[in-house]
């Protein structure tokens, strides 16, 4: 279960209290009025359960109603908006641990199109990437999708990039994490000297082969806190608040944008139930 905020796929009050100002004005389809309320709860329920479309049961109204307002607010930026208002409300801890998880993709998500789906091939088939930065409490701040065979570290940089959160009063949104902790995989030359020249404090081990380059030219190894490093594993906890909803486990998404809103979704609500 995600939390209290969702149940039954359904959104709790306290959660639509938050979303329902940020959504849209209520159009018309067909003559008739389809609430907002439903639809989001027809989103939440298909990709906490995983079921297609068109299985989505009938108390949620038509499902290509549900799947086209899920299209178009997934396009104009309308799930990124939530996420930001949610993240505005809760008070976050700026330790940040960055980390990745692959995600299989089922065959629906193939589609032409190259490295514009996000999606890459290897021994255990179609798989995409999940790089992802989340809070010293384990709720996802950024993230990108990327095909499964993207190396981690290329990815760091735009993650932490995209950090902003907005003050609840005046004030530019905050931008700079006080502490990125990470795995080995992140330990490139390039993204330490990213840290350092954005003032972020870092807590990550360096590989074997850079231990021994290092004793080679009897240079310090960089400092490392591992009672620090132990706060790592609110990302991988993060990964599993989210891989309990089985459409972001499994990406049934043939569009990469369809799939980062779902995730953007499942994200907003672990923020609300915190």
């Amino acid at each position: 279960m995600v939390g209290s905020v969702v149940r039954d796929g359904e959104v709790s009050e306290a959660a639509w209290a938050v979303i329902e100002p940020l959504l849209p004005p209520v159009g018309r389809a067909r003559g008739r009025w389809r609430d907002h309320r439903q639809v989001m709860d027809g989103i939440v329920f298909k990709f906490r359960t995983g079921v297609p479309w068109r299985d989505l049961p009938e108390r949620f109204g038509p499902w290509q109603t549900v799947h086209g307002r899920f299209a178009r607010w997934a396009a104009d930026g309308t799930f990124d908006r939530i996420l930001a208002a949610a993240q505005t409300r809760a008070e976050v801890d700026w330790l940040v641990a960055l980390d990745s998880t692959i995600v299989r993709a089922h065959q629906h998500a193939a589609a032409k199109g190259g490295s514009r789906s996000a999606l890459g091939r290897s021994r255990g088939g179609l798989t995409s990437k999940i790089h992802l930065a989340c809070d010293g409490r384990g709720r996802p701040l950024t993230f990108t999708v990327t095909a499964g065979t993207r190396n981690d570290c290329t990815q760091a940089e735009a993650v932490i990039d995209a950090i902003r959160v907005a003050r609840p009063g005046p004030g530019r949104p905050r931008r700079r994490p006080e502490r990125v902790v990470a795995d080995k995989g992140y330990s490139a030359r390039s993204f330490r000297a990213y840290l350092r020249r954005r003032g972020i404090k870092a807590t990550i081990p360096e590989r074997v082969d850079q231990l021994a380059g290092r004793r080679r030219r009897r240079e310090r190894p960089c400092g490392f806190d591992r009672s620090i490093y132990r706060r790592r594993n609110v990302v991988e906890r993060c990964f599993h608040r989210l891989k309990q909803w089985r459409g972001i486990a499994t990406r049934y998404e043939k569009q990469p944008g369809r799939y980062l809103a779902a995730l953007t979704l499942a994200s907003t609500l672990i923020w609300l139930d915190t």
